[in-house]
């Protein structure tokens, strides 16, 4: 877990100074209520955190913060209490703590948190992200790259995919922002995404495939709705990229060295 400076702990300091020009206009755009639903989501992903950590006798990460600002900016609106605080624990607990914490887990909690609240709630509204956020998500996405917790083929192959879609008619006028946000805030997580380098190929093109298919085929749906089940099944096709990856690999040197 650790080498260096870079450690986990690092790792998830800097994908919050990466996000933090999206984080940062996400709340001048919505003033004191996205401050009260942050604070409302770091206490119940912290206090869970501060459990599975003491049981373990390890220090809590910061990386729960990540999580909150995700549900926070991502989640349905008009939830009760109740369904709020089932959602965010089903998806700190099962999709991350249940795993050893973060650095450990397959999923980002924060999407399985959003899906099971889309499963489990489907008419509570999605909410309409501001314009300013889609555009802040490209700086958000370029520290990211430079500091290295950001792959920079899942960011570019995602493009490309979209760009595919483009040519071929798909209007992202209603979905372009929330591709954005979810690319930086959910897909481009380092631990659930693809791990390999044609594994990070394969898997930004296959969420900007999925996320022009769904903004061309699924009416009715939200745009965030559509965009963050676009990031579970990537997410869900990670590891068979990776897997895909080193098979080639391993057949390449094979045919190389005998």
């Amino acid at each position: 877990m650790i080498r260096g400076l870079w450690d986990r702990e690092t790792v998830a300091m800097m994908l919050l100074i990466a996000i933090f020009p999206v984080v940062a206009l996400w709340v001048m755009a919505e003033g004191l209520e996205a401050v009260a639903r942050l604070l409302f989501f770091l206490v119940v992903a912290g206090v869970w955190h501060v459990i599975w950590m003491l049981a373990r006798a390890q220090p809590p990460s910061i990386a729960g913060a990540m999580t909150a600002i995700c549900l926070a900016m991502l989640a349905p609106r008009e939830l009760g209490l109740v369904a709020l605080l089932l959602s965010t624990s089903f998806g700190v607990v099962m999709a991350e703590l249940a795993f050893g914490g973060w650095g450990r887990n397959v999923l980002n909690p924060a999407t399985v948190t959003l899906a099971f609240m889309g499963f489990g709630y489907p008419v509570a509204p999605w909410p309409d992200l501001a314009v300013q956020l889609g555009w802040a998500a490209a700086p958000a996405a370029l520290i990211g790259m430079a500091t290295g917790v950001i792959a920079a083929p899942l960011v570019v192959s995602t493009v490309l995919a979209l760009a595919v879609g483009a040519v071929l008619g798909v209007d992202y006028a209603e979905t372009g922002t929330a591709v954005a946000v979810v690319l930086v805030l959910l897909v481009c997580d380092p631990v659930a995404s693809a791990a390999t380098r044609l594994g990070r190929w394969l898997n930004g093109a296959l969420f900007g495939a999925l996320a022009a298919a769904f903004t061309a085929h699924w009416s009715g749906a939200a745009p965030v709705q559509a965009m963050v089940s676009a990031a579970l099944l990537a997410s869900l096709a990670a590891p068979l990229l990776d897997e895909l990856s080193i098979a080639l690999w391993v057949r390449r040197r094979r045919k190389r060295f005998g």
